[in-house]
């Protein structure tokens, strides 16, 4: 018997015929995420406890069978796309909000409840969750935790990171282990949160969250600003931060965003414009208005075109469209969308889009700019097609400039997509031979057989 026919029975024997997917047909269909990159696993599992979890490592690791854990599928980095001979572990079948706790201000969610629905579930008891991942109406808060997700409101409350006050996970032999609590303050031992937070399930399998939650915002109000250079746009920036006024979002989108969004919504966008930003405050409702006029003021004094304020929800949603809709613009243009995340102190922002733009020039490439501009996350966005080698040799050595540029202006490779598959190359540019080291001798503590999501962050078949 073929080691995959003797390991899909076994699996089948663990979890019952309906968890246990090993047809072509079902493995293609897990054999990517939001990327270009692709892998086809031997067999897929849908477990519904952390016990099914549990079983499926034991059998692994005694097999020596590579593993990838898997949400949604949304990921920009690789971190999902399986390796040949793998078992994927789908974990959208643990989807359960177990509880809200109002007093306490906490939610305990399995991975595979999806962000938005949490969003949803929390709001209608007047708290709030604001990690905002674009993807949120699609993605999981496992892989919102694996990846470290973050999204527009991050410049005001932070990442994913910020919010989890505990995990419980699966460890690589099967064991259960517990870290965190439900106590805003716990000090006691090492951090084992903040390791598995964004270790893109390398280091093992989050099956139960305990999430720290806000009292919801009163009011919020958007504000769309044109202008006529990428520098007038990029000074407005810090001078609404160094005023005091700390939005809840202030994302940018370039001109050539801009007029694959216009050609894609027809909504009326500026084509006469580099840079539009769009801010989005939040808070008591008796401090916005004041707040607002802070914002349009510093738009119009910086040199903004115009400065739009939306009064009612529906004028809200519509300039939020545009945003929220570049990703299905930008593939109009190319078939092929590789999304990068390079981040820098705000202040370096200008230099940043000045250096994606000239690497784009010299490569002949499109590149469509957006983001989180008010801390400093980019995305620059290539838009090729995979199937010419020529351009995708390109877009490789461009991609490798946009990296340099961006920690050369004291920036890193990622602010919220990780390290996957696409950016290991270019760990140690960033932490050195000492310091990739040391992450691998983490690696190995946690995970000696290396089948943990084997190939993410360091590279390679087994790390």
């Amino acid at each position: 018997m073929k080691k995959n026919e003797k390991i899909i029975k076994q699996l089948i024997k663990l979890l019952g015929q309906e968890k246990v997917y090993s047809s072509l047909e079902d493995c293609l269909c897990y054999s990517y995420d939001g990327t270009f990159r692709t892998g086809v696993p031997s067999v897929v599992v849908r477990p519904s406890s952390t016990q099914e979890v549990a079983s499926v490592m034991k059998l692994a690791s005694q097999e020596n069978i590579p593993v990838v854990p898997r949400g949604a599928g949304t990921g920009l980095s690789g971190g999902a796309v399986p390796v040949e001979g793998s078992v994927v572990i789908d974990l959208t079948s643990m989807n359960r909000i177990i509880k809200v706790d109002p007093a306490n201000m906490l939610a305990v969610v399995e991975p595979g409840v999806v962000t938005a629905h949490l969003h949803k579930t929390v709001e209608e008891m007047g708290l709030f969750y604001p990690p905002d991942p674009s993807s949120a109406n699609v993605s999981t808060i496992g892989g919102n935790i694996a990846e470290c997700a973050g999204g527009p409101r991050g410049l005001k409350y932070g990442v994913t990171r910020d919010y989890v006050l505990g995990l419980e996970v699966v460890l690589v032999s099967g064991e259960v282990i517990n870290c965190g609590g439900e106590t805003i303050k716990n000090v006691s031992g090492y951090d084992l949160c903040r390791l598995f937070v964004g270790s893109e399930g390398t280091l093992g399998i989050v099956t139960r969250a305990l999430l720290r939650l806000i009292p919801k915002p009163e009011a919020r109000r958007t504000i769309r600003a044109d202008f006529k250079t990428i520098e007038e746009a990029a000074e407005t920036i810090t001078a609404i931060l160094s005023a005091g006024v700390i939005p809840a979002a202030l994302e940018i989108m370039d001109d050539v965003t801009i007029r694959c969004v216009e050609n894609y919504l027809r909504v009326g966008l500026p084509l006469d414009v580099e840079a539009i930003l769009l801010i989005e405050v939040d808070g008591p409702a008796l401090s916005l208005p004041e707040q607002v006029k802070t914002i349009a003021a510093l738009c119009q004094q910086y040199g903004a075109a115009r400065v739009r304020v939306a009064e009612t929800k529906e004028e809200e949603t519509e300039l939020w469209r545009a945003r929220k809709s570049v990703s299905p613009a930008v593939v109009q243009v190319k078939p092929t969308k590789i999304s990068e995340d390079a981040t820098v102190p705000r202040k370096n922002v200008p230099a940043l889009i000045k250096a994606i733009k000239e690497i784009a020039r010299r490569y002949n490439l499109d590149i469509v700019i957006f983001g989180h501009a008010g801390d400093g996350n980019l995305h620059p966005n290539i838009l090729v097609d995979k199937s010419n080698p020529e351009e995708m040799e390109r877009a490789e050595r461009a991609i490798a400039e946009i990296f340099q540029a961006a920690l050369s202006l004291g920036g890193t490779l990622s602010g919220e997509h990780g390290i996957g598959l696409l950016k290991a190359p270019f760990l140690e540019v960033e932490y050195g031979q000492s310091g990739v080291a040391l992450m691998r001798r983490i690696k190995e503590a946690l995970d000696p057989q290396g089948i943990l999501n084997p190939g993410k962050i360091f590279g390679g078949s087994r790390n």
